[in-house]
């Protein structure tokens, strides 16, 4: 079905945020790679995502992208409609009592630490290091240095397929190792976080040690989406893949960071299927060489273009 095809079957009358065919979603991700949206939209608010949910045929599918810094778009795009909660609409990070937050799930969990910082609230300078928004971080447990988002939370309100708002607990949510085990249908809206009282140069030092290590152990200023594969059980990624021999691998305009193995790089001219095609090979050498299956930390969304599928593991 083209995108025309699609949005001529929605009632789209009522609709007050961005809904765009076709468009270029790859653009958006921090590997500038990938196909397009079937239907993309970006809702004004709470209230309009709600009544779009309520018109939308149950047989089309929902894909929720954040702010593409964990994301792959493979090259045959993404069918159906895909949301991306706006900034203005979705953001923010307030006070409300004691040490506690309200935090928008647009919002930029780097911003989050900043917000936390003029509150004199810690147990947030981990977020700085993170380049994504608060509803990925929900989404997979996001975590960096000593920190975890499920640690934070108290509560999070979130969308259901029908358009209803709902209040999930911190046990609801489920959450594992870089996972959230809340229905993967679930749009997240905002939660409730808390930190502890603390002293705004102590938090502003911890945040300042965050940068630090980033900067002298990531390559944070390529093309890349964060840390590839969930760490194994008892083990680094980085260690396994270095051990595997996969230091500087390339495939294409893709290669395996030499700062950090964990990382794959888009040097300029890659393809979303040169990164995932890298990344499939790093996972069959290592399986060969250590007998350890890494699993995908990196989002990979949308189907693969004619031709260029790409076999798990390359199909060991």
């Amino acid at each position: 079905m083209s995108p025309t095809d699609l949005i001529s079957r929605l009632d789209t009358s009522e609709v007050r945020g961005a809904l765009l065919p076709g468009f270029a979603l790859g653009d958006t991700t921090w590997f500038r790679v990938g196909g397009n949206a079937e239907l993309y939209f970006q809702p004004a608010d709470a209230e309009d995502l709600s009544d779009f949910l309520r018109r939308l045929p149950a047989e089309v599918p929902i894909t929720l992208v954040g702010l593409g810094s964990n994301l792959l778009v493979r090259e045959g795009g993404v069918p159906g409609v895909t949301i991306r909660l706006s900034q203005k609409g979705f953001g923010g990070a307030r006070p409300i009592g004691g040490s506690r937050l309200e935090i928008g799930a647009a919002i930029a969990d780097k911003q989050v630490a900043r917000a936390a910082l003029d509150a004199a609230i810690a147990g947030f300078a981990f977020y700085f290091g993170i380049p994504g928004g608060i509803g990925g971080a929900l989404r997979m447990n996001a975590g960096a240095n000593g920190g975890e988002t499920s640690a934070q939370v108290i509560e999070v309100r979130a969308m259901n397929r029908a358009g209803e708002i709902l209040t999930l607990s911190k046990a609801d949510m489920a959450w594992s190792y870089r996972h959230c085990g809340a229905p993967d249908d679930l749009i997240f809206l905002s939660a409730v976080m808390e930190g502890t009282p603390g002293d705004p140069e102590a938090i502003k030092a911890e945040m300042d040690k965050v940068v630090e290590h980033r900067e002298a152990a990531q390559p944070i200023r390529s093309k890349t989406g964060g840390s590839t594969f969930k760490n194994p059980p008892g083990a680094s990624a980085w260690q396994v893949i270095d051990a595997a021999g996969c230091r500087g691998l390339t495939v294409g305009g893709a290669h395996v960071s030499p700062m950090h193995c964990n990382f794959l790089i888009n040097e300029g001219d890659a393809s979303a299927y040169d990164i995932e095609l890298l990344g499939e090979t790093v996972r069959a050498r290592v399986l060969a060489a250590a007998g350890i299956r890494l699993d995908w930390e990196i989002k990979r969304l949308g189907v693969f273009a004619p031709g260029r599928e790409i076999a798990p593991f390359l199909g060991a």
